[in-house]
Formats: C-alpha cells, sequence, structure tokens
C-alpha cells in the first residue's frame, strides 16, 4: 500500500514552535530532521505499506527591502532571521529522501507591517496599549501566501485521480481541504488529517477517514523506505 504525506508548511513550523519552543524550532536542520521522522512515523511498521512520497508546500521568504515603520530604518529582509532559516530550512528539506518541495510565493506587493503579538495589536487597537511602548522586534512584515492551498488541492486530486496512491495523510490544520478530501474519498483513497494536536471543528470529521497525529517526534525505522 503506497502512502503519500502532504504537508502545509507555514502550519506544521508554527505547530512545531508551540511544541517545542523557538530554541528547537530555530535549528533548519533540526526542524528538517524532525519533519521527515514525523512523517514517516505514519507509515505502518510489519505491514505491506511504503512511502511514496512527502510533499511540502511553502513560500520563498521575502528578501525586499524596506523602511521599518516605527524607526524608518532601512530593513533588508533577506537578512532577517526568518529569511535566513526560511532558506537554509528549504535546502535541507530537498536532501531528505522522497521530499518533495512545493513552492507558492508571498504576496509582498500586498504586504503590511504589523504587530507581531495578536495580544499587543488588540491592545493597541482597543487603546489600552500605545504605539510609544513597541520596538522595533513587536513588527513584522506581513504577506499573504498564494498558490500553496491550491498546489496541496491539486496534489490532492492528481493522487486520486491517477491512483498513485491508496492513502493519502494530510498535515494541516484548517477547513480548506475538504474539496480536495472528498474528491480523494470518492475516487476510493483513504484520506486521513494530521492536525498536530491542534483542535478542530467536528463536523470536518465526516470529510476524512481518520485523525491521527504522531506527536511527539522520537526516532523512527528506515525500514518503510526499502520498498520504493
Amino acid at each position: 500500500m503506497k502512502t503519500a504525506i502532504l504537508v502545509d508548511g507555514s502550519f506544521y513550523l508554527h505547530r512545531h514552535h508551540a511544541f517545542f519552543g523557538k530554541e528547537n524550532s530555530s535549528d533548519p536542520v533540526k526542524v528538517a530532521t524532525d519533519l521527515w521522522t514525523h512523517c514517516v512515523k505514519h507509515i505502518e511498521k510489519n505491514s505491506d505499506e511504503y512511502l511514496y512520497r512527502i510533499f511540502f508546500y511553502d513560500c520563498p521568504p521575502i528578501e525586499k527591502k524596506l523602511h521599518h515603520p516605527l524607526t524608518n530604518r532601512p530593513i533588508d529582509l533577506s537578512k532577517s532571521p526568518t529569511a535566513v532559516f526560511r532558506n537554509s530550512f528549504h535546502k535541507e528539506l530537498i536532501k531528505k529522501r522522497k521530499v518533495a518541495l512545493r513552492l507558492g510565493y508571498l504576496d509582498d506587493k500586498n504586504g503590511r507591517w504589523k504587530i507581531k503579538d495578536p495580544k499587543i495589536e488588540r491592545k493597541v487597537i482597543s487603546g489600552i496599549h500605545s504605539t510609544t511602548q513597541l520596538s522595533e522586534e513587536d513588527y513584522i512584515f506581513h504577506a499573504v501566501q498564494k498558490e500553496v492551498d491550491m498546489k496541496i488541492g491539486l496534489d490532492i486530486a492528481s493522487l486520486a485521480y491517477k491512483k498513485l496512491v491508496d492513502r493519502i495523510v494530510l498535515i494541516a490544520g484548517d477547513s480548506d481541504f475538504v474539496p480536495a478530501a472528498k474528491f480523494a474519498r470518492r475516487e476510493g483513497i483513504e484520506f486521513i488529517l494530521d492536525p498536530m494536536k491542534k483542535h478542530i471543528r467536528e463536523d470536518l470529521q465526516e470529510h476524512i477517514d481518520g485523525l491521527k497525529t504522531t506527536l511527539p517526534i522520537k526516532q523512527f525505522n528506515n525500514r518503510i523506505l526499502s520498498n520504493s
């Protein structure tokens, strides 16, 4: 039985940070290894199941030059910790066996500076917190992902329609996958959701065949790859 594992990259990195903390989520080599291990643990031991491929969906970082809204200081986003990590992380990922990197893009033309912490942002909006109390580190340039959800949906549909796999595991946390999941199930593909212990709406249960997460991450035997 062939299994494909599809990973919403932004979601995975956010949950990895939430579980393992900033220190463990800032090393691109470790995070890439954690991701690979997390994925292959979905393959059942002592069975005929094996990994078809891991698809990781993400966006290259923004690398333009801007001026900070608080200090007007010139900022080179290509040298930001986020950009440096993301580029290194992507390079580490493509070194992993059976990992395919699927890239969308960030809509930087319509991006904007925003306060990084949502709690502080709400306090500023409500007047409880003043912007004079903020520092440069409190701001982040935010741009919306484009084409990532579309690529996930197209790959699910292609895998199902061409009968390339028997099972699809999606590591994600929202409901955007539902139309593609319904199509895959109609084509006879088993569809498993791994929300990495994030709560999902109960009504989403009817559109999947199972809910499973492999957290906490542990080392796993590479034997499952031998049947490829």
